[in-house]
């Protein structure tokens, strides 16, 4: 039986029986860093996220490769699908095959199968007033990436936005379960404004979000108006006039809610008596606003 309480982009929920259900899930990109290491373990990272947004155990995995036939040295293929079987490793992640083919722009990413119980499962729309919003990585993914492929990204901003996209989003499930955590989304590549909104659409509430609290990649602001991908600028037109903005903001902050991410991390809706304990557990992740009453808006900044 399809179990439909997660209208996720890219991933479906199958249920066994009353305990267990399948969480399947496919995604694949282009390069966004130079390093082919750093990029399969990254794809990997990304692909395994959907199981980990729904709280489920990752088991098993399909790569998915497409690759140049001319000027693509067989070293950097290689380094590729090592980096990604790595990260599969790392998450207890079974790498079962896959598929490859020959095109001329790179491709890479894996079809993932994991394991969730349907009465745990973190979904879109469970979220309730009186929640706090966490958000469990910081953003800027998006502009740092067409930064780098314009030669102009600096090279802290590089490296801490690859180390970031590279962590596994297992621990924040997990933590997230423990602290009663029922709603969640990974941010990827609808940006920040466009996953919380289909949290609010789904559970029949408005997010609060404090834009001065969320949390950003090093360079990320610098770069922010001047490097937007045409997914951002997209995002923005769509989700725009779902969000009602109160007080001034500066331009390049307002920008990367927008921003779209690659491997981007879980925003949760957390009990607020549980917040500061999940806080406590989880380096880097930051209560960015609340949730309340349903209103004209899906979406308030503060700013």
């Amino acid at each position: 039986m399809l179990v439909d309480q997660r209208t996720g982009d890219d991933a479906g929920v199958f249920r066994l029986d009353a305990q267990t259900a399948l969480v399947q899930t496919v995604d694949f990109f282009t390069p966004v860093v130079d390093d082919p290491f750093a990029y399969g373990a990254i794809a990997a990272a990304n692909a395994l996220s959907d199981v980990y947004a729904m709280g489920g155990r990752p088991l098993t995995a399909l790569s998915i490769a497409a690759f140049p036939e001319r000027d693509f040295p067989l070293e950097w293929a290689r380094a590729i699908v090592q980096g990604g079987a790595a990260k599969l490793a790392e998450a207890g992640c079974a790498l079962l095959g896959g598929h490859s083919v020959r095109d001329p722009e790179i491709k890479f990413g894996y079809a993932v199968t994991g394991l969730v119980d349907p009465a745990r499962m973190l979904t879109n729309a469970a979220g309730r007033t009186g929640q706090s919003l966490v958000l469990t990585k910081p953003l800027g993914t998006g502009v740092i990436a067409t930064a780098l492929k314009a030669g102009v990204a600096p090279e802290a901003a590089v490296a801490e936005s690859a180390r970031s996209m590279a962590l596994l989003n297992r621990e924040a499930a997990e933590v997230a379960l423990a602290h009663g955590v029922t709603a969640a989304t990974d941010v990827t590549g609808f940006g920040l404004i466009g996953h919380a909104a289909a949290i609010a659409r789904h559970s029949g509430i408005t997010l609060e979000i404090e834009l001065n609290a969320l949390p950003l990649l090093p360079g990320a602001l610098d770069l922010a108006l001047t490097h937007q991908a045409g997914g951002l600028k997209s995002n923005r037109a769509e989700f725009e006039p779902m969000v009602e903005y109160g007080g001034r903001a500066e331009e390049a902050r307002r920008v990367l809610l927008y921003d779209p991410q690659t491997s981007g991390g879980l925003l949760l809706l957390v009990p607020e008596r549980e917040t500061a304990a999940l806080i406590a557990k989880l380096a880097g992740a930051r209560v960015v606003g609340r949730t309340r009453s349903a209103g004209p808006r899906l979406i308030v900044v503060r700013s």
